[in-house]
């Protein structure tokens, strides 16, 4: 994939706080580095196995040419890498390095690689400058994009972690060329969640689109990515912490992560779990608002390829893991749900035989 020449997205957190997304190589990193007042010494790379093969040389080329010492931690792939363990070794490796207090984190990865450095940088000499260089599709519009960092506890997704911004984040849309289809279909599950609660026209770029976009066709895949980034920045310029807005964004992730949760971290990936998520959400969203074309956008949700298996799973143990979702509030468990396509909200009122009956819908793929 040749590399757009797509504008800067500005992340706006107030004065002196914000932040661009850029789309450019990550042979230019060192010069964004520069740029945005970070200065060679010791930097550490965090990275996993699969991203490494293909990038790490050149990121290292790329960043001892411009004078920084990179320490590269290569950790296993997939969503238990996001755990204490993995955690303290960053820690050990870090301090071992000698790192001070300007030492930049940099996450090489998609979003588990982000999630997991960005809560070492977050937490180490009680922080440290972070910069993303996402990899992959759901990280890319999603994951890198507002400062959540955090890693999983044996109760659930993402219950440990905090708000740490990066100074940057580079986009390099090269890499998705060699992104594995799997999880290149699993990343557009993030973009339609965009589509569906904040842009209707989007939404139907998608419909026109999909078979381009699933043969990742260059100037699909540029205008795609850059407009589901766009529509995260702006939520997150608006509501950096997740007091309003930004809870809009959490669409499908109540279900998501509770079967994530229940089926193992691993059987279905997460863009999966939250494309199934979202078919329960949108059935939700037709329970309560009848009028809602529950048809028309279950019809796209549905283009994304998900294992079968949910169906074993019995709804009772669905229904128990979203009660410890980091969501809950004062024992009530929050849905966003939509009104129409592109107009989302959240509730905490909402009869528990519509939850039910919204995991059956989801756990039942119409064939």
């Amino acid at each position: 994939m040749t590399h757009p020449d797509l504008s800067p997205i500005r992340i706006d957190l107030g004065p002196q706080r914000g932040y661009d997304v850029v789309f450019q190589p990550l042979e230019e990193v060192p010069e964004r580095m520069a740029a945005a007042g970070l200065r060679p010494g010791r930097c550490l790379v965090v990275t996993d196995e699969h991203v490494a093969a293909h990038y790490r040389a050149p990121l290292e080329a790329a960043l001892v040419a411009a004078g920084w010492s990179p320490l590269t931690a290569v950790l296993p792939p997939g969503e238990t890498t996001k755990s204490a363990e993995h955690l303290h070794r960053l820690y050990d490796l870090a301090l071992a390095h000698g790192i001070d207090r300007k030492t930049p984190v940099l996450a090489l990865g998609g979003g588990v690689v982000g999630d997991l450095a960005g809560y070492v940088a977050a937490t180490l000499l009680r922080g440290l400058p972070f910069v993303q260089l996402p990899t992959t599709l759901i990280a890319q519009v999603d994951s890198a994009l507002g400062g959540k960092t955090g890693i999983n506890h044996p109760l659930g997704k993402n219950l440990i972690g905090a708000f740490h911004q990066p100074v940057f984040v580079c986009a390099d849309l090269r890499t998705l060329d060699t992104l594995p289809e799997r999880e290149w279909t699993s990343g557009l599950a993030e973009v339609v969640k965009h589509a569906l609660i904040a842009d209707a026209a989007f939404f139907t770029f998608l419909q026109d689109h999909w078979h381009p976009l699933l043969e990742r066709r260059p100037d699909v895949v540029a205008r795609t990515v850059h407009r589901a980034a766009a529509i995260k920045a702006a939520i997150v310029s608006e509501d950096e912490r997740e007091h309003g807005r930004r809870a809009l964004l959490n669409f499908g992730h109540t279900f998501g992560h509770a079967i994530e949760k229940v089926t193992g971290y691993g059987h279905f990936t997460h863009g999966e779990a939250v494309a199934l998520g979202m078919r329960a959400a949108l059935h939700l969203s037709h329970t309560l608002h009848p009028d809602f074309p529950l048809d028309v956008a279950d019809a796209l949700v549905r283009r994304i390829p998900v294992p079968e298996g949910l169906a074993t799973y019995p709804i009772e143990k669905l229904l128990a893991a979203m009660r410890v979702d980091k969501k809950v509030e004062a024992g009530t468990v929050h849905f966003v749900v939509l009104r129409r396509i592109g107009a989302a909200y959240v509730t905490g009122t909402v009869p528990p035989a519509a939850v039910e009956a919204a995991w059956t819908f989801a756990r039942t793929m119409p064939s």
